[in-house]
């Protein structure tokens, strides 16, 4: 398995099959995408030029039921659990506590794959939540940058009651966060659990 953070939320996922997460700001035609999957419906979450970059003729689009963006989509609620194809996920709730940029009503979504006998949270655009709590998981990648999500601090504190095996900062470093919050939130991190930076390689 091979992981890719393209920047900001963009998350690439390369196996035998290549899935994305809200892919935004595409600059290159990849045309490669098996999956994508999209956690809400924020022009930096669901970017459509850039989706056209990376989407091909058999690409299927997962994305919350509510939002009714694209054709022939694959439409999934939250509290979930989907088997589309061979691909296993759970879907949970992806909401703010204490702003209003993400209401649970709007019902954005989190997803928990299962690849490769391992689980990989991607959490969307959240704080912490009683949902994000019960998840387990091996690979988390949490949102850091603060204002629409989680800061540093909360997102710290998350991942050490946590406890996944490795931890990816995401949501920083572009739109919203500085480009040095990643070195900040691995230096808060119980040490046995493993960071991995790709936004601050950049």
């Amino acid at each position: 398995m091979k992981i890719e953070v393209l920047h900001h939320a963009t998350i690439k996922i390369i196996t035998d099959k290549i899935i994305y997460f809200d892919p935004y700001d595409i600059n290159e035609d990849y045309h490669d995408a098996d999956y994508i999957f999209i956690t809400h419906d924020h022009y930096d979450h669901y970017d459509s030029a850039s989706i056209k970059k990376v989407k091909k003729s058999t690409t299927k689009i997962i994305l919350p039921k509510n939002l009714k963006l694209e054709t022939n989509s694959f439409e999934v609620e939250p509290y979930k659990s989907y088997t589309l194809d061979n691909l296993k996920f759970e879907t949970i709730p992806s909401y703010n506590i204490n702003k209003e940029y993400h209401p649970k009503e709007k019902a954005y979504l989190g997803y928990n794959l299962f690849l490769q006998n391992k689980r990989l949270y991607v959490m969307g655009d959240t704080d912490r939540t009683p949902e994000a709590d019960k998840v387990k998981t091996d690979i988390c990648f949490v949102p850091i940058g603060g204002e629409y999500t989680m800061n540093v601090d909360e997102a710290t504190a998350y991942i050490n009651d946590l406890k996944p095996k490795k931890a990816i900062p995401i949501h920083y470093g572009k739109i919203i966060g500085n480009i040095n919050l990643g070195e900040e939130f691995k230096s808060k991190i119980n040490k046995n659990i493993e960071v991995e930076l790709f936004i601050n390689r950049r």
